[in-house]
């Protein structure tokens, strides 16, 4: 099977999910994809252009006021060309957002990236992982310490930068694109072997 090629579709006000968009970036390169990181807020016809070569789109977004951030906004509507033309169906998708809170209602996020995934005719792929730190012997350091499933979560104390994304939530972000680009592989081989 050729090489899957996955693009991580993220912005980052502050530099805390740039840190996770380069852990999925990790993850999937391990897994043996091409991967390209692609900053939304500065998006060109040419990145436009990678998105709708790539097998997987990963979103990415930083949590503000209980949803994706207004640049990410910006570019989920400019997908609308994408979902008329039915560019991106049958891709997959995945996300990961970052807040300051615990929660942070980071689910509704994960949930908007799911039900813009849906229009498009993108196939979701979760996090696949058991809640971590769940229990007296778990530990703050577990994958998925925050318990999420629909995608990779993270927590980072609103008054410190970027070096202080949890070290638990990047190792969660590289499972998730480890995930997505092994996914990606069994979808192409699987395509691969109907047309044979």
């Amino acid at each position: 099977m050729s090489t899957p090629v996955v693009s991580i579709a993220y912005h980052s006000g502050y530099g805390h999910t740039a840190v996770l968009a380069e852990a999925v970036r990790s993850g999937a390169v391990e897994a043996g994809a091409e991967v390209h990181l692609i900053k939304v807020d500065e998006i060109t016809e040419e990145q436009w252009a990678l998105l709708d070569a790539s097998d997987a789109i990963v979103f990415g977004s930083p949590t503000y006021m209980g949803t994706a951030s207004g640049a990410f906004h910006v570019f989920a509507e400019a997908t609308s060309k994408r979902w008329a033309a039915s560019a991106w169906r049958d891709k997959l998708a995945a996300g990961f957002t970052n807040s300051a809170s615990k929660s942070g209602d980071k689910l509704h996020t994960l949930q908007f990236f799911q039900i813009l995934a849906a229009q498009l005719g993108m196939h979701w792929v979760n996090l696949g992982l058991l809640p971590g730190w769940n229990s007296s012997t778990a530990s703050e350091n577990d994958l998925n310490r925050l318990g999420v499933f629909a995608g990779a979560a993270a927590q980072t104390n609103a008054d410190e930068g970027p070096e202080a994304v949890h070290k638990a939530d990047v190792a969660t972000a590289e499972h998730l694109g480890r995930r997505v680009a092994e996914t990606a592989k069994v979808f192409g081989e699987g395509r691969a072997s109907l047309a044979a």
